[in-house]
């Protein structure tokens, strides 16, 4: 596969993106949804597919960030000046997956935003971590796969017409854990006893139902 950018440039190209994200979010206080979407839709993620320097390296993530709100004509006055601790946050972690996997395939970051979820990058990023480089696309191919199985907790959250957030707020179970949980990147089985207590009394259903047996 022709790959956009020299291998010597990943690592670049992995922590700009994950500062931006973190950035983004933490910083600027936008969804990552929109800013992913600022991200594509003002052309700067086609000029790093296209591989250029200094959007993968020449400058920060915080640059980046403010490069694309300035292009979409959105004011910058909410974004701290001179952010440099970033903590390696989940949003970190989601836009450092999110580079390699688009270097490694090929695929442009418009077609990677349709056929993956922001849960689904949040939760890929230890896949990332845990297998050589050379067989991460083909684990996180088979990982989206299973993921695309609706799970017993999303099924009943939806039967019982809740968003995510309602049935965070009235179970007490944090909103990107429950995300989690409907994706697929925890085990549910492997939650704790009160977790899927308070889960279930919301549901109105048994404990075991919203387990994946």
């Amino acid at each position: 596969m022709k790959r956009c950018y020299s291998e010597l440039y990943i690592d670049d190209a992995m922590h700009n993106l994950g500062e931006a994200f973190d950035y983004a979010v933490n910083a600027c206080k936008l969804d990552l949804e929109i800013f992913l979407e600022l991200f594509i839709s003002t052309g700067i993620a086609e000029l790093i597919e296209r591989g250029s320097v200094k959007h993968i390296s020449g400058i920060s993530g915080t640059e980046l960030v403010l490069e694309i709100l300035a292009k979409a004509g959105l004011s910058i006055d909410n974004c701290p000046v001179g952010q440099t601790d970033f903590g390696y946050s989940e949003e970190f972690r989601c836009g450092s997956m999110l580079a390699y996997y688009q270097w490694a395939t090929g695929r442009s970051f418009r077609n990677i935003k349709e056929t993956m979820s922001i849960e689904d990058m949040y939760g890929l990023y230890p896949i990332l971590q845990k297998y050589k480089q050379e067989k991460f696309v083909d684990v996180v191919e088979n990982a989206l796969k299973d993921r695309r199985k609706t799970t017993n907790v999303q099924l009943l959250r939806k039967k019982r017409g809740l968003s995510q957030s309602e049935l965070a707020n009235l179970s007490g179970v944090n909103l990107r854990t429950l995300q989690q949980y409907e994706v697929g990147a925890k085990d549910i089985n492997k939650a704790s006893v009160s977790s899927v207590l308070a889960l279930s009394a919301v549901l109105g259903c048994k404990a075991e139902d919203i387990l994946e047996i």
